[in-house]
């Protein structure tokens, strides 16, 4: 609601079939069209601009949408509270560039790579995005430590920071752990964890080991 108010959020009827459908209209083929850096298709606009009328009778029709964050007028009212660019203190040597120091850097975000993302849907009232600021600051999480697949968003987990008003806290994103072929290794993927390790016989030694410790 906070968000609304400041007029930074809009509904977006668009189906998927629909973007895809406006993206190749315009002779663009997907696989040339830009992607933010999770990979997702950039959001086409549409539906951004249309009038408050045409969005009324669509909201009256009942059309399914998705609140979407209008990510450069976000970014330019939140660079305007801030009294300036934006950025976040990391300490992940991974993402920290020419140099492998693990003391904090500071990072300036720069989240309109990912467009205007959504924020939530009919069936997802939250997105990952709103959760873990609101529930970062609401634990007074001072030191978040996650996987470096996260670095980039966390230049829309700031922005919103701003726009919210909450706390800012320390980042860490170490590298991920992943099998002989390059894939990260995840429980949604069933993947063994040390549990299932330990319980095949390998020691603590032989599991540092796997991982290149």
């Amino acid at each position: 609601q906070r968000l609304r108010k400041m007029d930074v959020l809009y509904p977006c009827f668009a189906t998927r079939k629909e973007i895809i459908d406006t993206i190749t209209q315009g002779g663009i083929p997907l696989n040339r069209w830009p992607r933010d850096p999770d990979g997702g298709l950039l959001y086409p606009g549409i539906y951004k601009d249309i009038t408050q009328a045409e969005r009324s009778s669509l909201l009256w029709e009942g059309r399914t949408f998705a609140w979407r964050l209008n990510m450069l007028k976000a970014k330019a009212l939140a660079e305007e509270i801030n009294g300036g660019p934006i950025s976040f203190k990391e300490s992940g040597p991974e993402n920290l560039p020419n140099t492998t120091d693990t003391g904090h850097v500071t990072c300036t975000i720069a989240p309109e790579r990912f467009g205007d993302v959504i924020l939530a849907r009919k069936d997802v009232p939250t997105s990952y995005h709103i959760a873990v600021v609101i529930d970062d600051a609401d634990q007074g999480i001072t030191d978040v430590v996650r996987g470096q697949d996260l670095f980039p968003a966390t230049d829309i987990h700031r922005l919103l920071q701003v726009l919210l008003g909450l706390p800012t806290p320390r980042y860490h994103h170490h590298r991920l752990i992943r099998d002989d072929t390059g894939r990260r290794l995840a429980k949604s993927a069933r993947d063994q964890g040390i549990r299932e390790l330990r319980q095949q016989g390998l020691s603590p030694n032989d599991i540092r080991k796997m991982i290149g410790l």
